[in-house]
């Protein structure tokens, strides 16, 4: 599983306007060659078979390839990613539509891109914000039950590539809570992601069926 940005600058606080610029030239084809070369790098590591988590956490605003100042120059520019990347000989990549947990800056659907240019919908979801039990996760707007109905609407499996404590501390009730919840929907894969406020971090990927 790989996360791939959809812009660079990926972190350097850009402008609703230099995002919105670079989601429209990415649609219109101007990055299709960045995505090409990825491609044919990952066939020829014999990465072919790789799930490629595109524009991952679209819906919030830390990253360059947010979604929110152009839905529809997001959904274009995924839809052109996927083509590209589809193209290149002796790949069987799988496309993972990965929001974080809950509203963030626009609602996550508004961001999906159709379902024949993805494969499984992901979701990000740490235990955050501070204060909100594992049962407010699971029924807040966009949170884990509203991921898990509309990945059943779109006939597509779940997956969770980032989960984890975060701001909670240390805190059994919301690791058995995302365990029980694993158990009972059955995520193609898992990441549990030890994460830490200084920027340090490690995670471990847990494929949950078999055959996929």
């Amino acid at each position: 599983m790989l996360n791939v940005p959809l812009l660079d600058r990926s972190e350097a606080g850009l402008s609703d306007a230099e995002v919105r610029d670079g989601l429209r030239r990415g649609a219109q084809g101007a990055f299709d060659g960045h995505f090409r070369t990825l491609g044919e790098r990952l066939v020829e590591h014999r990465l072919g078979d790789a799930v490629l988590v595109l524009g991952w956490e679209m819906n919030g605003t830390t990253y360059s390839h947010r979604c929110g100042p152009d839905p529809e120059a997001w959904k274009a520019y995924w839809r052109r990613t996927v083509e590209v990347l589809r193209a290149v000989p002796g790949q069987r990549f799988r496309f993972d539509f990965t929001p974080s947990r809950g509203r963030d800056a626009v609602p996550w659907p508004l961001c999906y891109p159709g379902d024949e240019v993805v494969d499984v919908i992901g979701m990000d979801a740490y235990d955050q914000p501070e204060g909100l039990s594992f049962e407010g996760q699971v029924n807040e707007e966009y949170g884990l039950a509203h991921h898990v109905r509309f990945a059943a609407e779109h006939g597509k499996p779940v997956s969770y590539p980032e989960w984890g404590l975060f701001r909670n501390g240390d805190n059994p009730a919301y690791v058995r809570g995302m365990l029980d919840w694993f158990a009972v929907h059955r995520p193609v894969y898992q990441t549990v992601t030890d994460y830490c406020r200084t920027g340090c971090g490690s995670a471990r990927t847990i494929r949950s069926r078999r055959g996929w």
